[in-house]
């Protein structure tokens, strides 16, 4: 007879896919909150601008950039999961796609940083609202992620499916702030 210990279930539980999603919304939800407690006074407190001539360009660019990452991110994904097949062959894609994954979320931080702590949480147009929603959901879904890549007791599904949702949310970012911004005011540092 076999002990019950050493059987492994045939495929990994759906009931995990619940520990992702509760720490997604508990960290969207402490954004939300610890943003919408910002007073709103963007300029009164120093912040760097780089190079850029100031906080927006350098916002507008950095989360550009961010984006063009996770593009990179999705082809290396593919390439990954075979999905698409160009050499060369090994592990040099996941290398990449890790670093390249790392850079992009490296480059929202300050963004972030000056969107939650410095504007707060905002519902003054429909544009802003669904900016302030996604800006809060953002890092809950960008470590729901870390935590399926980590833990291998997920549906080898849920992997790709949280890396396409923290690319939509990224991508709706880069719309309602980024893209905007362009369109008014054209391409500028």
């Amino acid at each position: 007879m076999q002990n019950a210990m050493n059987i492994k279930p045939s495929h990994p539980s759906r009931a995990w896919l619940l520990l992702p999603l509760l720490v997604f919304a508990l960290v969207a939800l402490t954004v939300g909150i610890v943003a919408h407690q910002t007073v709103r006074s963007p300029y009164t407190v120093p912040f760097f601008h780089l190079f850029f001539s100031d906080t927006l360009h350098m916002k507008v660019w950095l989360v550009t950039a961010a984006l063009v990452l996770g593009l990179f991110q999705l082809l290396t994904a593919s390439r990954i999961y075979e999905l698409l097949r160009f050499p060369p062959k090994g592990r040099l894609y996941n290398i990449v796609h890790r670093w390249s994954g790392r850079v992009a979320i490296a480059l929202t931080v300050p963004v972030a940083y000056h969107c939650i702590f410095l504007l707060g949480f905002e519902m003054t147009d429909t544009r802003v609202y669904i900016h302030s929603l996604l800006g809060s959901a953002f890092y809950g879904a960008f470590i729901a992620k870390v935590l399926l890549v980590r833990v291998n007791r997920f549906p080898s599904w849920a992997l790709p499916v949280a890396g396409g949702l923290l690319f939509s949310i990224l991508l709706g970012l880069w719309i309602t702030s980024a893209a905007w911004f362009f369109s008014i005011s054209g391409v500028a540092l």
